[in-house]
């Protein structure tokens, strides 16, 4: 018995032998359909039966037009059925009474006149179409249809005379355009010409004008071209100018193989054109110096590129003084002085808002390039020495100043021969704001001229200013000794170290140490060992002490060159290290007791015999892992250092009090 459950299954499952697809199907459909069925005709018998049919197909269109007579299909479809029957003045009747309800439909008119159009009426469309084109001047098919009539008629006059009409209405650019092909499919290239000029009044767009200039390319001459091309650069002017327009003349240009002049072209454009709008051009005008130019033209082209790219910045941020010095320096090597000027002085005229001087850091090197540029290039030392003073005058002084602009300034002097005018403006500076560069500086120069006495009174002020610059006084002792006065630079490092504030007293201490060493003077040497210990004890100075007695001669040896260190000179030394340990132990600096032994014990390896360097190993500490509480109640790890001495005497401290207690618990007992 079959299962009702639902439809067989299909067993093959393959794809069939032949495949049909849907478009073939309506394909044959509509191949095969009979033509007796594709095309019903009713056939009348006689003439008052056709009378009949039409009267009732009549009242059946008037029911529809006068139920809904806004809906132009009904109408259309009435005046369609009138001219199939061959009645024109009735469907003509038609279309007016449509046209009663609606003037305003250009479905309508187009359909109007086609139908006169196809029943060869021509005039009767030609005043349907002056009629339409009248009503609705600005629907463009109309126009369309109007003058492809009348160009189809043979009647270029007439369609010219259109054309008029419709150009008195300003039409877009489309229209223009099918009024000069017009023209020019009949060979009248002057009259295209005229309706180019009146198209680029209306709408002077640059692809207008590039067409009209690519007419004049086909159809006239060089120099039209020309003129045109002219005439739309003067038309748009600066603000409507267009890069396209500036290309498109240029490589006219280069076809004709005029590469000055395309070259002109686009320079004349890249200078006015901003780089927001001469991107395109820019790239083209590379291309076009890599294929005419050389490499100073390529050069040229890149710092055209380049100089567009800061002006735009220095415009966007007037305050850039990075895109300022970049722009300068681009001119610069174009090497056109009026250029570079010209950049300089609208830079420098961009004064910082605030009196900060982190706002002038940059600013300020703008006069200072402008300066070297007229001193070095122009060889200007009169507007260069303007340059100086403008500088310093602007500088709030009061505030800050810039040590740089006095040198600068100063050293320009110099170089001119003015060594009057240079002290003057340094004298000035010094005298104004004061800083640490500038005396440096004044008193490197007076030193380079051999004018010592300046020197010790530019020392004297510098001191006197700033008595806490430990350089000043090293350098002031330093001059003394060089001119072989000894007293005066002793005097200087007296004056030093009696300083209460010094901003490194170490250093001062150490060149008058090395002063009177390499002087000679090993009393006054000790001495000053004696007098820096007083105020530190830091393991440097015992080191370098020992150091230093390690290396003063015997005085029965101080002619040998040869010699070798004596034994009274390690004992001396020796006996600086152990003062120095037992310091270091009794202080309890512990890290500073460690590095003094390894000194020491480098010492006893060098100089020392086995027994001597034994006895610093004896005392070498051993390290040791503690650990201590912190603020947070954490513990940490460190090293300690536990050195022999301080572990025996702790020993025979905790012996001593175990004894105590022996002694206590006997006497406890008896």
């Amino acid at each position: 018995m079959e299962s009702s459950r639902g439809p067989p299954r299909v067993k093959n499952k393959a794809a069939a032998p032949v495949q049909i697809s849907a478009e073939q199907l309506l394909r044959e459909a509509v191949d095969r359909q009979d033509e007796v069925i594709n095309r019903p005709t009713q056939r009348f018998s006689d003439l008052e039966e056709l009378r009949e049919f039409q009267g009732r197909k009549r009242a059946e269109f008037e029911k529809y037009v006068r139920i809904n007579r806004l809906n132009h299909n009904n109408w259309l479809r009435y005046a369609q059925w009138e001219l199939e029957q061959k009645e024109f003045r009735r469907a003509r009747s038609i279309f007016e009474r449509c046209l009663d309800v609606d003037a305003t439909n250009p479905v309508v008119w187009i359909r109007y006149c086609e139908a006169e159009m196809k029943s060869r009426n021509i005039n009767h469309a030609r005043n349907v179409l002056d009629r339409a084109i009248t009503i609705l001047p600005r629907v463009d098919k109309l126009w369309y249809k109007y003058v492809y009539m009348e160009e189809t008629l043979g009647n270029i006059d007439g369609a010219r005379a259109v054309f008029e009409r419709w150009m008195q209405w300003e039409p877009d650019k489309a229209a223009w355009s099918a009024y000069i092909k017009l023209e020019k499919r009949h060979g009248e290239f002057e009259k295209a010409r005229t309706i180019f000029e009146r198209f680029t009044v209306v709408h002077p767009e640059p692809e207008n004008w590039i067409k009209w200039a690519r007419f004049e390319e086909q159809n006239g001459t060089s120099d039209l071209v020309r003129d045109v091309y002219g005439t739309a650069i003067e038309t748009l002017g600066d603000d409507f100018m267009d890069e396209r327009l500036f290309i498109a003349y240029a490589k006219f240009e280069a076809k004709l193989k005029e590469v000055e002049r395309a070259r002109a072209i686009y320079k004349f454009a890249l200078d006015r054109m901003p780089r927001s709008k001469s991107a395109t051009l820019h790239k083209i005008f590379t291309q076009f110096e890599k294929q005419y130019g050389d490499r100073e033209g390529i050069e040229d082209v890149i710092l055209s590129k380049r100089r567009v790219h800061y002006e735009e910045q220095v415009k966007e941020n007037p305050k850039n003084y990075d895109a300022w010095i970049d722009l300068a320096r681009l001119e610069e090597a174009s090497e056109n002085t009026d250029r570079v000027r010209d950049v300089y002085e609208r830079a420098i005229a961009q004064i910082p808002p605030t009196q900060e001087k982190r706002h002038w850091r940059r600013y300020i090197y703008l006069w200072l390039f402008y300066a070297l540029y007229e001193e070095t290039v122009n060889k200007d030392i009169e507007r260069t020495r303007q340059i100086y003073q403008e500088c310093i005058k602007l500088l709030p002084h009061k505030r800050f100043t810039f040590a740089k602009v006095w040198l600068m300034a100063a050293y320009f002097e110099v170089r001119q021969g003015q060594l009057v005018s240079a002290r003057k403006l340094l004298g000035q500076s010094i005298g104004m704001s004061p800083k640490d560069k500038l005396f440096k500086s004044y008193i490197e120069l007076e030193m380079k001229l051999f004018e010592f006495g300046r020197c010790r009174q530019l020392y004297q002020k510098y001191i006197e200013w700033n008595s806490s610059n430990s350089q000043a006084w090293i350098k002031f002792a330093e001059l003394e000794r060089g001119l072989d006065d000894l007293d005066r630079a002793r005097a200087i490092f007296e004056l030093a170290v009696e300083q209460s504030q010094l901003d490194m007293p170490e250093l001062v201490w150490k060149a008058y140490i090395d002063f009177e060493e390499e002087e000679g003077e090993y009393d006054r040497t000790r001495q000053l060992y004696e007098r820096l210990l007083g105020k530190t004890n830091h393991v440097k100075v015992w080191i370098s002490w020992a150091q230093f007695e390690i290396g003063v001669p015997d005085a029965e040896e101080e002619g040998d060159e040869e010699r070798l260190i004596s034994e009274e000179a390690k004992s001396r030394a020796r006996k600086v290290f152990e003062r120095a340990h037992q310091t270091m132990k009794e202080n309890e600096l512990k890290e500073e007791r460690v590095a003094l032994l390894n000194a020491w014990k480098s010492f006893e390896t060098t100089h020392g015999s086995p027994a001597d360097i034994e006895k610093v190993n004896n005392q070498m500490p051993r390290k040791v892992k503690k650990r201590r509480k912190l603020d947070d109640d954490s513990y940490e790890e460190y090293i300690d250092y536990v050195f022999p001495a301080d572990d025996e005497s702790a020993a025979n401290l905790a012996k001593f009090m175990a004894n105590a207690y022996k002694w206590k618990a006997a006497q406890n007992s008896s």
